[in-house]
């Protein structure tokens, strides 16, 4: 059964936190201005020149964007004494102020609430995790909203204003309307997220699916600073995808763009929860995998952990199961790099503590299905805890924050 919050029913049954008094609006009013500061924000320092040539803009325009950012103490100008010429005055390098704004980040996984406080920069600054006894909508607010208190409180402690709140769910999420259609892990359908979370904290808000969260902080401050095109890939409780094409992060027209997840890779395979049959989830996803040695081996292993210590036992059948994952996601990665052909695959997730077991074969399958010069991805790991994932959405407050277009 899924728990749903529609217009009838979505008044918040527990007290809305002081709203801040005025909270801060970022200085830049036009496109031009974010994508100057979004560069030196993700590759700075930078001298004037090289943001221009970055950008892709004149002297002049950056000229004229960075002048009222530095004024607003958003920018600050620093020289640089290893680029001074041999005649004249030394290069000016320009970079951003990581305390000059905070921001807290919030992850939502099953059972668990995970929360950063962020500056500017995405640096943690502090991180807590609270449990969540049920997924009922209302109570997962209720615990956020504590844990949220938690985090103004530590920001106060630092004299800076928190100037926006970042939330990631799994599943389709719609950003634009702050919605999470459905998500299969909380079992929720329909919830006004974003809308509930500003009544109750008092903060703008920024609500994404939490792969596509992950991503953009591995464009803006990861592993995927430079690229114009690359894509995260997450296993563990299920199969995801970020995917960065041109430099944006794609969303698709419904919200769902990059669902690896749900990628075909073995019609007769095992039903998988969306309705089909042999997803790539429902093949290589931590449930599947327990699910499939406990009929392979005959042991009712209770979850991932014991599912790997199986196999890395060497139990007949469960190495078998790592190795049928292995393929399905190889697969559905080729399937990515065929048809967008990015620079770089980077793969995260819960489920890299047992990469060892399927990374032979994931990338086998990759080779033997990616076309041509698609097999020249970079495919590459980067365990990242679920800190990680909340600084993912703190990441998408920024991003709303200086009103970037990147997404």
């Amino acid at each position: 059964m899924f728990l749903s919050l529609t217009a009838e029913n979505k008044e918040p049954r527990f007290p809305a936190m002081s709203s801040p008094s005025a909270v801060e609006s970022f200085p830049a009013h036009t496109s031009a201005a974010s994508q100057i500061f979004t560069t030196v924000l993700s590759q700075g320092p930078l001298t004037r020149l090289e943001v221009a040539r970055r950008a892709g803009l004149s002297a002049a325009a950056v000229t004229k964007a960075v002048r009222p950012l530095i004024e607003t103490g958003y920018l600050v100008e620093d020289v640089d004494e290893d680029a001074r010429p041999a005649l004249g005055r030394p290069a000016n390098l320009v970079r951003v102020d990581g305390g000059r704004a905070l921001f807290i980040g919030v992850k939502v996984t099953g059972d668990t609430i995970i929360g950063v406080l962020t500056d500017l920069c995405c640096r943690i600054l502090v991180a807590r995790h609270i449990p969540l006894p049920t997924r009922d909508p209302r109570a997962v607010l209720g615990t956020a909203a504590e844990l949220v208190r938690e985090l103004l409180i530590e920001a106060d402690g630092l004299g800076v204003r928190v100037a926006g709140l970042g939330m990631a769910v799994s599943g389709d999420v719609d950003r634009a309307e702050g919605v999470v259609r459905y998500s299969p892990f909380l079992e929720w359908r329909d919830v006004p997220l974003a809308e509930l979370a500003a009544m109750t904290t008092g903060l703008p808000v920024t609500v994404d699916n939490d792969v596509r969260a992950l991503t953009v902080a591995e464009q803006w401050f990861g592993a995927g600073v430079g690229l114009s095109g690359f894509a995260v890939v997450t296993v563990g409780a299920g199969i995801g995808c970020g995917l960065v094409v041109h430099g944006r992060v794609v969303a698709g027209a419904h919200g769902v763009a990059g669902e690896i997840g749900h990628v075909t890779v073995d019609p007769a395979g095992p039903r998988c929860h969306c309705g089909n049959r042999g997803c790539v989830e429902a093949i290589a996803s931590d449930d599947a995998i327990v699910r499939q040695i406990r009929v392979a081996t005959g042991v009712q292993v209770a979850d991932a952990i014991e599912a790997a210590g199986l196999a890395h036992q060497g139990v007949a059948g469960a190495r078998e199961v790592y190795a049928r994952a292995g393929d399905a996601i190889g697969r559905g990665i080729a399937t990515v790099a065929n048809l967008l052909g990015p620079e770089r695959v980077i793969i995260s997730g819960e489920g890299l503590a047992a990469y060892d077991l399927f990374a032979d074969r994931i990338r086998d399958a990759f080779a033997t299905a990616a076309f041509g010069s698609a097999a020249r991805c970079d495919v590459q790991t980067r365990p990242l805890p679920f800190d990680e994932w909340a600084r993912g959405a703190a990441a998408t407050a920024i991003q709303s924050f200086i009103g970037s277009d990147a997404n």
